[in-house]
């Protein structure tokens, strides 16, 4: 009987392909059209849903549809779409309806077509636009939109419609930071010592203002004796002015340093912000660079205000990640070594040139009072204003005024684009200035800034200027500083000449890169001059990095007074070597040397890599040895960068001592879901919301993952930009399912900008359904979970009468519908097994009433 039954089934297949190829000719049968009698022959009376949408190519249901949109083959956005059947004889294809706001956002000049929105205000007609079209690969769920050049306006790269920023939510932050060290000294007449830092960055975030303060306690202890100091940076209120691509800042900030020397104040400035701009118009941020000679302590301070410490292993260091202070001055970077001696530098905070595009208007306008890092100093009243204009035939014209009852200024430059020659910039600036217990006095300083990129000889001079001051010329911030309420003179060296330069040159792929940087400063009223000189070379190997740097720093004193020059020459090279093809995670071999004039020459041998799975624990150790009798020393040290915060650690030895460093770093946000701990926050955040989504990583943030109610913050997003966040949905519990794994966010500055992301919390389940007659559900119904019409989550029925669900609960109902009729639709009790597959997806057996 099976053998018949089976004979028979092969038969009726047979009997189905002669059919289908049957030669037809052209006038007989226009098209191809498919018998959907054909998947019913496993089960004749299970009956197949009306898929006649399907009968055409190109054909598809009505309906909303979560789709990548293109415009003129460029990513737009991915959103939910609803689609319409086109209209007209023979028409199959689905057409989107689409706002004619939605068609603003993307570009196009909806107002040189106003018949868009005549037949529907919510479904744009885009066939009023000659030559444009629609096309929606359904396959890949993209909406491919063409239209003429002439009817899309010619944005720069990176532009995005002021419509699209985010102001994001209503929140408190708090941004931290503790680190601290104990030392043990070998040394008989060298106590122990220890010392802590914390910082603090609260703020609130209401609307499109922010509040931000930055506090700082700094503890140290010697010998039984011990000294700490709290701090505020500032306090500041602000908030952007998207009319006039700008930010309006309230409290504490310093005046931007493009035309004259930054200085810091107490008022208010309404200033443009170039990051309102594409990213093909702004500008940089600064990075610090050095040698450390030994494991040692590095401090950088603005404005006499200290901003950032960490600790360095010895040899060439670079720090990238210091918080903006919302500030402009030079950094004075001091790097405390292990054996007592410091080495002070000055690293540039400016950036060349001032050239601007032309009709673009960059400006700052500032009124308050002179805010000093120390207390004894005048709050003396204060204002600056500054422009900066572009021109035709790439010149730039800028200019300002500052004004106090002590102090008045005005300036007058002009900026060139050579073309292959570089870009230069010259500007003069006329000071009246009076001292206090001193008399008027006038001066001028002459300043020349020169950049240029050679792409075809991979040279880039960054920076290169020359500043000339007559013996009559102060800056603000000198003059200011002058004026105490205490009997303490300070002595203030007033700058003479200064000349600075920075280049980098590419010896191409196998040769590596070059750098060079050079400052030299002398002064009025001393015979001091400070003089730096650094040297980098930078290469690859089959994997084998190494670098070489040379350091030469010159401070010296006046020539009166007797005392020596206080030079150095410092030299560092290193070498790391991957082994990660004997290992399963990435561990290096670490080479480096250390030399000074001054001191002594040190070798260094050890190891570093990362661990966990997303290799967000960094781990290093190493053994060294240095020369003229300070012998052995070590160090090992860990960083992890948790969900929660990061923690890092490390512990060091040499002649002088044992150290023992520690730091915490993290950051809080508490909205209105509740509070989210993570890492460091930047300027920007985004707020990840999926609930129930427990432990879920996102892609390209190291250690950052959603907590257990499923929110997690990514510490750094840029203002302005769309930014693409996406879950790794291989981190993805086994009952939760999303509907979307990426979301774009577009935060304005200092947001805490919200992504949502819709889960399916519950089981996943591979459910057959039979009706009451014994028929399995007809294939392409649909079963849905009950709910409004919006939220409905529906699944297509497949063969056998089978369908793939996710995020139910262990019992339930469902319904199931595959036509119009009372008698083509039934509901579905079901009680889930408890049993589960190894890919943690239920079977089960349910009947459709």
């Amino acid at each position: 009987m099976k053998n018949n039954h089976n004979k028979w089934r092969l038969n009726r297949i047979a009997g189905a392909l002669a059919v289908a190829l049957l030669p037809l000719s052209d006038e007989v049968l226009a098209r191809d059209v498919f018998n959907p009698a054909l998947l019913e022959m496993d089960g004749p009376h299970t009956g197949v849903r009306d898929l006649s949408a399907y009968e055409q190519a190109g054909g598809q249901l009505p309906g909303t549809y979560r789709v990548d949109i293109y415009l003129n083959n460029v990513f737009m956005d991915t959103r939910d779409v609803a689609f319409q059947q086109s209209k007209g004889p023979g028409a199959t294809e689905l057409q989107p309806c689409l706002t004619v706001e939605e068609l603003a956002a993307w570009g196009v000049r909806v107002v040189q077509f106003p018949e868009l929105g005549h037949k529907s205000p919510h479904c744009a007609d885009i066939s009023v636009i000659p030559q444009a079209k629609a096309d929606f690969r359904f396959s890949q769920q993209r909406l491919l939109l063409s239209f003429p050049q002439a009817a899309v306006s010619s944005a720069a790269r990176g532009w995005v419609d002021p419509k699209q920023w985010d102001d994001g939510v209503t929140a408190l932050l708090l941004n931290y930071s503790f680190s601290g060290a104990n030392n043990w000294s070998r040394q008989n007449d060298t106590p122990d010592s220890d010392n802590q830092y914390v910082n603090m960055r609260p703020g609130i975030n209401i609307g499109p203002w922010r509040l931000r303060n930055y506090t700082t306690w700094a503890r140290s202890s010697s010998g039984g004796e011990s000294n700490n100091s709290w701090d505020t940076v500032y306090t500041y209120a602000q908030r952007s002015i998207n009319a006039l691509q700008g930010v309006m800042t309230l409290g504490d900030s310093s005046t931007d340093a493009d035309v004259f020397e930054g200085v810091p104040f107490r008022g208010a400035m309404l200033a443009s912000d170039d990051d309102m701009l594409p990213e093909s118009l702004r500008g940089y941020a600064p990075v610090v660079r050095g040698i450390a000679r030994t494991n040692a302590q590095v401090i950088i301070r603005q404005n006499g205000y200290e901003i950032y410490q960490t600790y360095v292993a010895p040899g060439a260091f670079e720090i990238t990640d210091m918080y903006p202070t919302g500030g402009s001055g030079d950094l004075a970077v001091t790097i405390k070594e292990a054996d007592g001696s410091e080495q002070n530098l000055i690293v540039p905070y400016a950036s060349l040139p001032v050239l601007q595009r032309e009709g673009r208007l960059k400006y700052s306008v500032t009124s308050g009072v002179y805010r000093a890092y120390d207390n004894s100093i005048d709050e003396t009243p204060l204002s600056q204003a500054t422009a900066i204009y572009g021109l035709p035939w790439g010149l730039t014209l800028y200019g300002g005024g500052q004004f106090s009852s002590k102090y008045q200024s005005v300036a007058l430059g002009m900026g060139k684009n050579l073309g292959e020659l570089g870009a230069v910039s010259t500007d003069i600036i006329q000071a009246w200035s009076t001292r206090q217990d001193k008399e008027k006095e006038s001066g001028q300083s002459v300043r020349v800034r020169y950049s240029k990129d050679l792409p075809g000889l991979g040279t880039n001079v960054s920076l290169a200027g020359y500043r000339y001051a007559t013996s009559g010329f102060w800056d603000m911030q000198e003059v200011l500083d002058t004026y105490r309420d205490d009997t303490y003179t300070p002595s203030i060296e007033r700058r003479r000449n200064r000349g600075e330069v920075t280049v980098s040159q590419s010896l191409g792929e196998e040769l590596g890169s070059l750098s060079l940087s050079y400052i030299r400063e002398d002064y009025w009223n001393s015979g001091r001059t400070m003089e730096s000189v650094g040297v980098g070379y930078n290469n690859s190997w089959h994997g084998i990095s190494y670098s070489m740097n040379y350091s030469y720093n010159r401070n010296t004193t006046d020539q009166n007074t007797g005392k020596r020059n206080d030079e150095d020459h410092l030299f560092a090279l290193s070498i790391s070597v991957p082994l990660g093809e004997w290992l399963p995670k990435p561990v290096y071999a670490n080479y480096s040397l250390n030399s000074s004039k001054n001191g002594s020459t040190s070798n260094n041998l050890g190891l570093s890599g990362t661990l966990l799975e997303r290799n967000n624990l960094s781990w290093s150790v190493q053994e060294g040895y240095t020369s003229q009798g300070r012998g052995e020393s070590g160090s090992l040290n860990a960083d992890w960068r948790a969900t929660y915060a990061e923690i890092t650690g490390g512990y060091s030895h040499d002649k002088y001592s044992h150290r023992l460093n520690y730091a915490l770093r993290g950051g809080a946000l508490v909205h209105e879901n509740g509070l989210t701990l993570g890492q460091p926050f930047g300027e920007t955040v985004a707020l990840i919301k999926a609930p129930g989504a427990a432990g879920v990583g996102v892609n390209s943030q190291t250690g950052v993952r959603t907590d257990w109610r499923g929110y997690t913050v990514v510490p750094y997003a840029s203002p302005y930009r769309k930014n693409i966040l996406t879950l790794d949905t291989t981190t993805m519990p086994d009952d939760v399912d999303l509907e979307l794994a990426t979301q774009t966010v577009v935060p304005t500055r200092g947001a805490v900008v919200r992504a949502n992301y819709a889960t399916s919390v519950g089981n996943r389940v591979l459910m057959t359904v039979r009706q009451e007659s014994g028929q399995l559900l007809p294939f392409g119904a649909m079963v849905s979970v009950p709910g409004t019409a919006s939220s409905e989550q529906a699944f297509i029925v497949g063969d056998g009468g089978q369908v793939y669900l996710t995020g139910l609960e262990s019992n339930g109902i469902l319904n199931a519908k595959w036509g119009a009729g009372t008698q083509e639709r039934c509901q579905i009790h079901y009680t889930l097994p408890s049993a589960k597959q190894l890919t943690g997806i239920i079977v089960a057996q349910a009947l459709c009433r």
